[in-house]
């Protein structure tokens, strides 16, 4: 467990304090055609977007690195209005593949994504890194707080996805063609309203039940079998006794020798083909929930009041428990062993393991502090808590 700590806030304290910058521009570069008016459209962090894969995963070949192809399965729209149409292209790539083994039936891979095309060639690349999220947030720094962890938003995946997939060890895709799986947007998206009007002119839903299975697999007949082929032997014979004439008197008899017993031979068999049972191919790999999802538990120390969406944490060491690495997740934080809250918190992937304990708040109007995240060392997650939704 490790803890965090935000010093006191005090205007005589000599402690350096990083203020908060303003919110910058939310990530993601529009394609080359200028956009003509409108406001832009911002799709807010937290966001899940409903995917189908449009290229299988296979078993043998994948690996870490390649790169997935999938469009979108169900619209987004913010403020009513269509941000992202059905049927928009979505690229991404391979961080990490775990297969079913001999024991355990599933699959697990970790993802992000690099690029959304619309039906109108309107493209947003969407960065590695989220740099422009640099300053987002603020970091109260401590004695011990090294210079470059004050500026801990530049972590942050801008969109991943994580599928868990129930398959079997001899199945030769990991994910079919139509499978669902999520983009989860952990930072805000900037659109162009213009472009994405255009596209949702031209876009044209796809037809359900349109993907057609890229296994290769194809059952075995079974067979009956064939009895075994006998070949009978030759029987033997029981010979014949001697022949006895008596002789003359005062000559020996005369003796014929018979003829000996001979063995017959043996049945020959000739062993018959042995039946095959019916082997069908395995079942189609199936997204599932995580069954195996970690408890996690961590310890925080505040040195100055905070609010954690309204609600007032004092001064003093606690704890945070919550389970799995799911997109949205409720919170327990503990003080002396007695639950203080109970509040939702996004679990952010990150692009790089924490170098050490950052806390990171924001200022509110009237001068209190708000907790916004949480990070951990040599961990590559952090929680994130929106209070205001952005």
């Amino acid at each position: 467990m490790h803890r965090l700590a935000i010093p006191v806030l005090l205007t005589f304290l000599t402690f350096p304090v990083l203020t908060a910058s303003p919110l910058p521009e939310p990530q993601g570069q529009p394609s080359t055609k200028a956009s003509t008016g409108g406001s832009p459209i911002v799709i807010p962090a937290g966001t899940t977007v409903s995917l189908a894969l449009t290229s299988p995963i296979r078993a043998n070949s994948a690996k870490a690195g390649d790169s997935i192809y999938a469009e979108t399965a169900f619209p987004v729209a913010v403020n009513n209005h269509m941000a992202i149409p059905t049927g928009t292209y979505v690229q991404g790539q391979i961080d990490a593949l775990t297969r079913p083994g001999r024991f355990s039936p599933h699959a697990e891979l970790r993802m992000h994504f690099t690029k959304i095309i619309f039906a109108n060639g309107y493209t947003v690349e969407v960065p590695g890194t989220a740099t422009a999220n640099a300053g987002a947030e603020s970091a109260l720094q401590s004695a011990a707080a090294p210079e470059a962890a004050l500026t801990p938003g530049d972590d942050v995946i801008p969109a991943v996805g994580t599928a868990y997939v129930l398959v079997s060890s001899r199945s030769d895709i990991l994910l079919d063609n139509g499978s669902q799986l999520e983009m989860v947007l952990q930072l805000p998206l900037r659109l162009s309203s213009d472009e994405v009007a255009a596209a949702v002119r031209q876009s044209i839903p796809a037809p359900l039940g349109q993907f057609k299975s890229a296994t290769q697999c194809r059952p075995i007949p079974g067979s009956p079998g064939t009895p075994d082929t006998v070949i009978p032997g030759t029987p033997g014979t029981s010979g014949t006794p001697p022949t006895m004439i008596p002789g003359a008197p005062g000559m020996p008899d005369t003796i014929i020798p018979g003829t000996p017993a001979t063995p017959g031979t043996p049945d020959t068999i000739l062993p018959g083909s042995p039946s095959r049972p019916y082997l069908p191919c395995p079942g189609p790999p199936i997204v599932s929930s995580n069954t195996k999802a970690l408890n996690y538990n961590e310890t925080f120390q505040i040195g100055a009041p905070v609010q954690v969406y309204g609600k007032p944490l004092a001064a003093g060491s606690y704890q945070v428990r919550w389970k799995g690495l799911a997109p949205l997740t409720q919170v327990e934080i503990h003080q002396n062993g007695n639950q203080v809250e109970s509040v939702q918190a996004r679990v952010v992937l990150l692009s790089k393991k924490s170098p050490s304990d950052i806390p990171g708040t924001s200022t509110n109007p009237d001068g209190s502090l708000s907790l916004r995240s949480l990070r951990f060392a040599g961990q590559s997650f952090a929680l994130y808590f929106d209070h205001d939704g952005e």
